[in-house]
């Protein structure tokens, strides 16, 4: 088994790319500005999903209400299964059997059930 030996990584005469000079400072800017095209992004394409069946204002209703619980889930599914290859066979499996429960109920009862939960959500606040 070879030994790694502790060493800096060398930065003589490297420029460092980004706004500033400090890479810490650049890394940080550049994870701000993924996280925050990520959520924009990921808002538009759920009211997309949303604005064809219950139109704009309450496709915006049923987003801005989504539970803490819901959006944990949601972040924690997602991080499990773009850690690792058996995180993403996991999630992957469970979208697939959850597809195929729902695909086992009459059409017109999942629309109810969505419907149903769905208005509740938008009606929360208000």
């Amino acid at each position: 088994m070879a030994k790694r030996k502790n060493r800096k990584p060398s930065t003589k005469g490297a420029k460092v790319p980004g706004p500033t000079e400090n890479p810490l400072t650049n890394l940080m800017l550049a994870d701000v500005a993924i996280r925050a095209g990520s959520y924009i992004v990921r808002r538009t394409v759920e009211k997309g999903f949303l604005r064809g069946r219950y139109g704009k204002e309450a496709a915006r209703d049923i987003i801005q209400n989504k539970t803490l619980g819901q959006t944990v889930v949601s972040f924690g599914l997602a991080r499990l299964a773009t850690r690792n290859l058996p995180g993403a066979i996991i999630v992957g499996g469970g979208a697939l059997a959850k597809t195929l429960y729902d695909r086992r109920k009459s059409k017109r009862k999942q629309q109810a059930e969505g419907d149903a939960q769905l208005i509740e959500q938008a009606q929360s606040e208000e």
